[in-house]
């Protein structure tokens, strides 16, 4: 392989001739050795497109001649459209709070608009990395502002995706609304609910989970873009401080807006917390419903079995005709993953000093991957799970007629104490409540039958009382 010789403050060092990346990117890469992964490639085209939108700026201010201006611009645009991505070679954990990344991306852009130019790679004095390329601006907002933008293009596709399952449990809250079952509080007979209310109460919380995710993508909204080092937009040209983040906007069509304070902007990073906190309410509300998923579809002959979830692969490698509830059981595995990804977010954002937090890197690492996780699960729970369950309506009948639990509406006719009895004779000897009911001469049978309504007990509002009256 042939070589090129570059150089920084540390010393010299050989590059593959045809990379792309220079020296800074290079040992980046050799010192983080982490998670053997790449940067995300959406965070990869922010940056880039951050970088373009810079070179435009300085261009507007006279600080970059239109020469490289457009090679910068040529060569941002072909990055963005997904060329050069295997040159962005530094690990997405790193330390020194993403200056590899930064340099990374300062390096490609830097090579190939010496190559638009004429030159080879590594004649920076056509198009220098940190001269031209990284021009009024710093690791310390380009960085986070990068990472921002990134999670404003991703928090959509979960959006989408949450909206489609809100949609599927709201069509089998209808299709399920004729079917009756037992209602289980700390997993013992309740009180008689439709299938369809539990349904509909699944598209309520995922309701919810829709509008705080909406909501909460304001907090990325906000960028310290200008404020360089510290905050304080050294190094930083006035016109350039003011016309970065418009000219952000412009490149990328995201809404952005400058910090009142970049300051604090640079150094706390709670937008990124309060996201994590989001995804995180939705993991478990999605692992809640999992859960019900799994009980409900138990069995399929010695568990509950009032559902059944479509079969989608064998279940055991030595049980024949196993099938397992292995939707709701990844969704379960992934809201693990999102609740832990959560508590690395807030003990980094909590562990910044003074002027910087230095561990955005692992930030961006585990809310990157919660929302990619969250809205790939999404998908495969609505497609793979929610819209093929079937009700079983002779079991769910089943279980209620055999339940004790409809006791519970006698309880203003007879009384708590007297209806307790008729539960333990009824548990005791097996009988149904019914008959006990009617050969003590409590109620009359139509009395009994309106009481016993058990579709007219899963309407929220209507007393015993006023059953007796309908």
């Amino acid at each position: 392989m042939d070589f090129r010789l570059e150089s920084d403050s540390i010393g010299s060092k050989r590059i593959p001739v045809d990379a792309y990346y220079g020296v800074q990117s290079l040992r980046g890469a050799e010192n983080f050795r982490i998670t053997g992964l790449k940067m995300h490639e959406e965070f990869i085209n922010s940056l880039v497109q951050i970088k373009k939108a810079a070179a435009i700026t300085n261009n507007e201010v006279g600080l970059l001649d239109k020469k490289k201006e457009g090679a910068i611009i040529k060569a941002c645009d072909e990055i963005i459209d997904g060329k050069l991505h295997d040159q962005f070679i530094v690990d997405p954990i790193q330390g020194s709070a993403g200056t590899s990344m930064n340099m990374n991306a300062n390096e490609v852009i830097a090579n190939r608009a010496i190559e638009i130019l004429g030159k080879k790679k590594g004649d920076y004095g056509m198009v220098h990395p940190n001269d031209n390329v990284n021009y009024g601006q710093s690791t310390n907002d380009v960085v986070p502002t990068a990472g921002k933008m990134t999670v404003l293009k991703l928090l959509p596709k979960v959006i989408r995706e949450l909206t489609g399952l809100y949609g599927a449990f709201q069509k089998k809250s209808r299709e399920f609304d004729d079917v009756v079952k037992m209602g289980r509080t700390q997993l013992q007979d309740a009180v008689p609910i439709r299938l369809g209310q539990e349904f509909k109460a699944y598209s309520s919380v995922v309701k919810r989970d829709i509008s705080r995710l909406e909501k909460v993508q304001e907090e990325m909204r906000v960028v310290n873009m200008g404020g360089t080092a510290v905050g304080t937009g050294i190094n930083a040209d006035t016109k350039y401080f003011h016309n970065i983040v418009p000219n952000i906007v412009k490149v990328s069509g995201i809404e952005l807006k400058q910090a009142v304070n970049l300051i604090d902007e640079t150094q706390n990073l709670d937008g990124y917390v309060a996201v994590s906190g989001v995804l995180k309410t939705c993991a478990v509300n999605l692992s809640k419903i999992s859960n019900d998923l799994r009980l409900m579809s138990s069995g399929p002959r010695t568990g509950l079995g009032e559902i059944k979830l479509p079969a989608k692969q064998n279940g055991s490698s030595i049980m024949p005709g196993k099938v397992n509830p292995v939707i709701p059981e990844v969704v379960n595995q992934i809201a693990f993953n999102i609740i832990g990804n959560d508590i690395t977010i807030t003990m980094a954002a909590e562990a910044g000093q003074l002027e910087l937090n230095a561990f955005e890197p692992i930030i961006f690492y585990n809310l990157f991957e919660s929302i990619d996780t969250l809205t790939n699960g999404v998908d495969t729970l609505v497609n793979n799970c929610v819209l093929g369950i079937t009700a079983n309506k002779e079991r769910c009948k089943q279980l209620v007629d055999n339940s004790v639990g409809i006791i519970t509406a006698l309880c203003p006719h007879v009384g708590y104490k007297k209806s307790a009895e008729i539960a333990k004779t009824a548990l005791k000897t097996g009988r149904p409540i019914r008959k006990l009911i009617l050969e003590e001469g409590l109620l009359s049978e139509d009395e009994l039958n309106q009481v016993l309504d058990v579709v007219s007990m899963t309407e929220p509002g209507i007393s015993a009382e006023q059953l007796l009256m309908v």
